[in-house]
């Protein structure tokens, strides 16, 4: 079973605990409780449901902040994400009632940030999604940015980290390929080479699914890496460096 089976089936979200758990209750119409997720340490399951619901919850904030959701932010949800057609009558109703709670999106974004506090590249694997249907529609709605620069920050990135992972997502021609990779541009020629192995490492997707990111998510995660490499060639290629 796929996790979004899991994940709309219930018994991982209630097993959760917390406005996550409480969300995917409503749309079962079961009662959660609120403070179950403090109880016990998360399981691999439970984190890869969290992730999950995390993206659908604060996707469908992030559609309330800029006011609309496009056809192309539809599609690229389904395609980002690999949700089953058979799913997505489920998720489509998890995401109605993420747009129609009342709860604001910050609660959400803090129960994922104190799950994934040891694994913030994960939580940076989270944030890309949301940029990748941001981006759908080819154009970044001034509320969309404001809203990830502040789901970025409950997660606990600063601005300039903020900053690199949004270059992460312009075109190759446009981003800077050093601000990709967090590094001023009087970076010497050995610190390039070790910040590039250890974000390559730390992004590598094996390690990000042994550490919560469901594998339905494994081509955010190869297109966070390709933009690494990407920046990489074109410092080296600038610097003459092998």
């Amino acid at each position: 079973m796929s996790i979004w089976g899991k994940v709309v089936g219930g018994a991982a979200g209630f097993a959760l605990g917390g406005p996550l758990g409480a969300l995917v209750g409503a749309v079962a119409g079961h009662a959660v409780d609120k403070m179950r997720a403090a109880a016990a340490p998360p399981t691999g399951e439970q984190r890869q449901a969290a992730f999950s619901i995390a993206v659908i919850v604060l996707a469908a904030k992030m559609a309330k902040a800029d006011g609309v959701v496009t056809r192309d932010e539809i599609v690229a949800f389904r395609r980002i994400f690999r949700i089953p057609p058979h799913e997505m009558r489920n998720v489509g109703r998890l995401f109605d009632q993420a747009k129609r709670d009342v709860a604001g999106y910050e609660l959400y974004a803090r129960q994922v940030a104190r799950l994934f506090a040891d694994s913030p590249r994960v939580l940076e694997e989270l944030l890309d999604g949301l940029f990748l249907i941001a981006m759908a529609d080819e154009v970044m709605h001034p509320a969309e940015l404001e809203f990830l620069g502040r789901v970025a920050a409950i997660f606990g990135f600063d601005q300039a980290q903020f900053e690199r992972i949004a270059a992460s997502h312009m075109e190759p021609e446009e981003a800077d390929p050093y601000e990709v990779l967090g590094l001023a541009r009087d970076a010497g020629d050995d610190e390039i080479r070790t910040t590039y192995r250890r974000l390559v490492r730390e992004h590598h997707p094996d390690k990000l699914i042994a550490q919560g990111m469901p594998k339905e998510f494994i081509d955010v995660a190869n297109g966070k890496l390709a933009s690494i490499n990407d920046a990489h060639d074109r410092i080296r290629r600038e610097r003459g460096l092998k």
